[in-house]
């Protein structure tokens, strides 16, 4: 029996609004150092579709809303998650690291030196929360390949400096995952930036609402005419 069409546009929605929110993490706020100074130099991400079977972040069992891989050009990869935290819509975790490897054709591991968390408490750099730095140690194992976009799983697990462990068990739900490769260009400006994180958001809204692609330049126009219509405190 097929699931109502409202249901599944639902459903379409709530994942372009998360890869929407873990687009705007991988533009704001990459460490440079303990002191999680904002880069923006993130050229891939993806993000998959699926469930978290087991998520215990420092003793706390969540679910989650989404899980994503990203990358920058330094190096340093990192498999990120947004609870479902009804106290904390800004609760999101990460887990990073600068050494990872291809086994074989469908296994992807990385060793984790360090946990990226962000929360409402968390003090904001151009509206995004600066993520505290928990050094780790552990590993995450990506089974599927990026090559084909198909995986199967995701397991990680760290413990931090003092002794706090954070563990992830994701489930795909055998859709591909959503690959992309940025291109980088000279650090934008505030103002630049906002302007490209609302373009990325309206093209997401536009592939959720199924908009057809001779379609998408006019949704697009008028969705980022909605945006400049609201006050700037909403925006944010």
């Amino acid at each position: 029996m097929r699931p109502p069409i409202d249901r599944v546009t639902s459903r379409s929605r709530t994942l372009a609004s998360c890869a929407a929110r873990l687009l705007a993490i991988a533009f704001g706020c990459w460490p440079l150092s303990a002191a999680a100074e904002p880069v923006y130099d993130v050229d891939l991400y993806a993000l998959m579709s699926g469930t978290c079977s087991h998520l215990n972040i420092a003793g706390r069992s969540y679910t989650c809303r989404a899980v994503a891989y990203f990358h920058n050009q330094r190096g340093r990869s990192e498999f990120t998650v947004v609870l479902n935290d009804p106290a904390d819509t800004s609760h999101i975790v990460s887990f990073s690291g600068e050494n990872a490897e291809r086994v074989g054709d469908n296994l992807f591991e990385l060793s984790v030196d360090r946990m990226l968390l962000k929360s409402r408490d968390r003090p904001r750099v151009d509206g995004l929360p600066v993520p505290l730095v928990e050094m780790s140690t552990g590993s995450c194992r990506q089974v599927g390949s990026f090559v084909t976009r198909q995986i199967s799983s995701i397991s990680c697990g760290a413990t931090d400096l003092l002794g706090r462990r954070y563990e992830l068990n994701f489930e795909s739900d055998g859709s591909p995952m959503t690959l992309r490769r940025l291109r980088q260009t000279s650090l934008p400006s505030e103002n630049r930036k906002a302007r490209l994180m609302a373009q990325l958001e309206c093209r997401l809204k536009a592939r959720a609402a199924r908009i057809l692609p001779r379609d998408t330049p006019a949704f697009v126009i008028r969705c980022l005419g909605e945006d400049d219509d609201k006050p700037a405190a909403d925006r944010q």
